[in-house]
């Protein structure tokens, strides 16, 4: 399995998940926030801010804090962000895409680069490492939702490219089904999906890897570091790496 759904196991197992989830509420605050200003404050009329606000929901986010984020877009509270893309690798040569919205593009730069340094990565060129993914539309259902056939016939039908199915491995992953769509088609097919299987439980613009990078257990450690360190960061939105890693690896990184 590749990366990153292992790396929220990770952190799940490790205990870490009541700072993760206060770090989660407002990275999406902010979201919601900077796609309601750049947009309609409708949802229905603004195709970001209504996946912003999916996604939030998806994550238990307080329905006053998503209403508390769009206000503040409203009255023209809060900073204005800009987005910046940064990219690098890490140990082994894995590479990392970082996504932030800062309101000091010095600072978040640095910060960026010195947190890639401190773990034994580097900061690249814009460019650097973009070509070894791909920029997809990912929506997930819980196992519960129905088998892969039929799942994959919803899929189809909605306009989706692709499903992967994931059997889990017991309470810590109770598995999924992975739809993949191009970017521009997410809202159409998350919307067709909804009307087949129901709420999904995430639904996403993503970095997909073309290519990975197997680690030991070694350069996992070194990795999990580095994105931990990047996440905790909170100009950081989105921390994508191309990575993967065995079973057995991932039994240690657990322990």
């Amino acid at each position: 399995m590749a990366g990153h759904s292992k790396w929220a196991n990770i952190q799940h197992r490790k205990g870490r998940q009541d700072k993760i989830r206060a770090k989660l509420f407002s990275k999406m605050a902010k979201e919601i926030t900077v796609a309601a200003k750049m947009g309609d404050p409708d949802p229905d009329k603004n195709p970001r801010l209504r996946l912003a606000v999916k996604e939030a929901k998806s994550n238990s986010v307080p329905k006053d804090v998503i209403e508390r984020a769009i206000k503040k877009a409203i009255g023209g509270e809060g900073e204005n962000y800009e987005e910046i893309r940064y990219e690098g690798y890490g140990p082994n040569g894995v590479a990392v895409i970082v996504e932030a919205m800062t309101d000091n593009r010095n600072r978040t730069a640095s910060t960026v680069r010195s947190t890639f340094g401190k773990h034994g990565g580097n900061l690249g060129e814009t460019g650097s490492v973009a070509f070894m993914f791909e920029r997809k539309g990912q929506v997930v259902y819980p196992l519960a939702v129905g088998d892969s056939d039929t799942v994959m016939m919803a899929a189809i039908e909605a306009g989706a490219e692709d499903v992967e199915t994931n059997a889990g491995d017991g309470d810590e992953d109770p598995g999924s089904h992975v739809i993949w769509c191009a970017d521009t088609d997410l809202g159409e097919v998350s919307t067709a999906l909804e009307g087949e299987l129901g709420e999904s439980t995430s639904t996403k613009l993503v970095w997909r890897p073309t290519t990975t990078t197997e680690l030991g257990l070694e350069d996992a450690e070194k990795l999990m570091k580095l994105i931990e360190a990047l996440e905790d960061d909170d100009d950081v939105q989105t921390v994508t790496a191309n990575f993967e890693i065995s079973d057995e690896v991932m039994a240690k990184l657990s322990a």
